[in-house]
């Protein structure tokens, strides 16, 4: 008599849904990036490669401009680990994107104190103004629409993250003006990060 109870021998077994990556074209990092990426490995013991898994994404996507399948096993390769490794981290920053975006990447934060001060007014007026959805990338590719959560700017809310700079206190009635700013002048048309009130 066993205590383990009788398997149907129709059983199924579970099979991950996971979808791998676009591979995207071959990549390597150009001689420039990849001399930055050596430099930012000798700041770690040779056993810690891992740890420099971010600066090598921010390097890579610096350079294609989102991540591909191809980038994430050239990572991997050269800081000896495995492509799941590399994924697992794009997967879990929002920061990383794997597939093409636009020249601005508007990351709208709407956690609690920007939802507060009308976060979702702000990306309600940027679809509007914009004609896509959070998402999405407008028809000329100039902008791409994403909504996040905190960018610790809690006291200048509602913040948009543009790339990697910071155009803080947003209106609804202040994003044309915005959009057309960085249109003109790109991202010098940004408040940055200012620990005062901005005068405007």
């Amino acid at each position: 008599m066993s205590f383990h109870p009788k398997m149907a021998y129709d059983a199924t077994f579970h099979k991950s849904s996971r979808t791998l990556a676009d591979p995207g074209p071959p990549f390597t990092f150009t001689p420039e990036r990849r001399a930055r990426l050596d430099e930012v490995l000798t700041r770690y013991p040779p056993d810690r490669k891992r740890s420099a898994v971010l600066p090598a994404l921010y390097l890579a996507q610096q350079q294609h401009g989102y991540i591909t399948g191809n980038a994430m096993r050239h990572i991997a390769e050269i800081l000896e680990i495995t492509p799941a490794d590399v994924e697992d981290v794009v997967s879990y920053y929002t920061m990383f994107y794997t597939k093409p975006v636009g020249r601005f990447v508007l990351n709208v934060c709407r956690t609690l104190s920007c939802a507060l001060n009308g976060a979702e007014r702000v990306t309600e007026e940027l679809c509007a103004k914009l004609h896509i959805k959070p998402g999405e990338t407008d028809t000329s590719g100039t902008f791409t629409l994403v909504e996040v959560e905190c960018l610790g700017a809690c006291d200048r809310a509602p913040v948009v993250m543009v790339n990697d700079a910071w155009h803080e206190c947003v209106s609804p009635e202040s994003v044309g003006h915005m959009l057309d700013s960085l249109r003109t002048r790109g991202e010098s048309a940004l408040t940055g990060c200012h620990l005062a009130v901005e005068k405007r």
